[in-house]
């Protein structure tokens, strides 16, 4: 038959913790894997603004036509402003998610610069690696953490320095996925400076805006690389900063030299579009630029990312003082150090499985940690699992 010869692919690894833990009857598990925002309750919430924008769409939409291949133009212009200030004028390419505007990307360099790789931190997304490779794009490696934990920014810059010319770098802007170690101003302006003599193609995925320093201070690489060099893409997502998970919402931004450039930019994006969602979906999209567009809601949203993003720096310096009776403060101060939702704690796979099978704690093998799904209420809980893993 035609499907004789069609394998099984393994299921996603972060998946299967969701089943994993779903079925774990212990009162006092931990869902440390899935990369998703958790309030007190242990809840992925809408924010209020969502809500509130969604019941004025319900109010006032009297169409859902399609919105055409470049998206919501209302979106566009909103979101490109929240990424590199008002004073900007580009338009946004409305995506189906961050991860949808890193696929447009993908194609866009395989199918518009040929023969360009892409260079991706090590370790990063693993989502990234599949996503180039399958548009044909050859991935590569540049190093980011060394074997012990750490940020290794020289090793960072002497790998950029051997780069070909013309190939593309893909550069976290801030929250590092998966290790949380993010890169220091001094740090950012020695890779733009590589960047720029390597003449090497920054791709920005920008994907927690507001999860790091702030709204603002988290765009400051993104708009440093953009003021100083004349091409840059940059993928935002609205997953997370605004809780729209579901409703894939996401954008690429093109930085060219001129604008008649950027004509010819957008028109091979709406091509490429075309052939991979036609046109994006409309509904998160117009929940954004209801919120932006609108001082109120603004206001009350900027409030509810700064109210996540301070709980999720909290979780992290309360794990560290937990630890502190255990005598494991020091070895896990860089959880506090670290920016985002996500942590490399350094616990080995054997520690990571330990934790799992005897303490229904569940993690990514490689441990990282999604801090945000932390129970405040639990850190003495978690703390002493750690300590049992660590020191057994």
């Amino acid at each position: 038959m035609h499907f004789d010869a069609i394998g099984r692919v393994p299921g996603d690894p972060i998946l299967g913790l969701m089943g994993a833990y779903a079925s774990d009857p212990n009162p006092n598990k931990f869902d440390l894997g899935v990369g998703v925002y958790k309030d007190a309750q242990g809840l992925t919430p809408i924010p209020r603004s969502v809500k509130l924008a969604e019941q004025r769409l319900v109010d006032r939409q009297d169409t859902k036509i399609y919105i055409g291949g470049h998206g919501d133009a209302a979106f566009g212009k909103v979101i490109n402003e929240l990424v590199l200030g008002s004073d900007s004028k580009l338009i946004a390419t409305q995506t189906p998610g961050g991860t949808g505007a890193l696929r447009l990307s993908a194609d866009f360099i395989a199918h518009c610069l040929p023969g360009r790789g892409v260079w991706l931190s090590d370790p990063t997304w693993p989502i990234h690696e599949t996503i180039f490779a399958a548009a044909g794009v050859k991935v590569s490696h540049y190093p980011y953490v060394g074997n012990d934990n750490r940020l290794d920014v020289e090793a960072m810059l002497a790998t950029l320095n051997q780069v070909p010319e013309g190939d593309v770098v893909l550069l976290h802007a801030c929250c590092h996925n998966p290790t949380g170690f993010d890169l220091g101003h001094a740090d950012w302006q020695r890779v733009l400076d590589v960047v720029r003599s390597r003449k090497l193609l920054p791709l920005i995925d920008f994907a927690y805006q507001g999860f790091g320093d702030g709204l603002e201070q988290d765009a400051w690489a993104v708009r440093l690389f953009a003021a100083e060099l004349p091409e840059v893409l940059i993928t935002s997502s609205c997953s997370k900063n605004f809780g729209l998970y579901r409703d894939r919402t996401g954008a690429l931004i093109v930085c060219t030299q001129d604008a008649e450039k950027l004509l010819d930019v957008r028109s091979q994006l709406a091509h490429i579009a075309r052939n991979l969602w036609s046109t994006p979906p409309d509904h998160g999209a117009a929940v954004v630029a209801t919120i932006l567009g609108d001082a109120e809601l603004k206001r009350l949203w900027i409030d509810e990312v700064e109210a996540m993003r301070q709980r999720i720096a909290q979780l992290r310096a309360g794990l560290v003082e937990a630890l502190q009776p255990h005598g494991l403060a020091e070895r896990f101060a860089h959880i506090g150090v670290q920016r985002g939702m996500f942590s490399y704690t350094g616990l080995s796979p054997a520690q990571v499985q330990a934790l799992r099978e005897q303490h229904s704690v569940y993690m990514v093998s490689s441990g990282r940690a999604n801090v945000a799904g932390i129970d405040a209420t639990r850190l003495d809980l978690l703390a002493s699992a750690i300590a049992s893993v660590c020191k057994g």
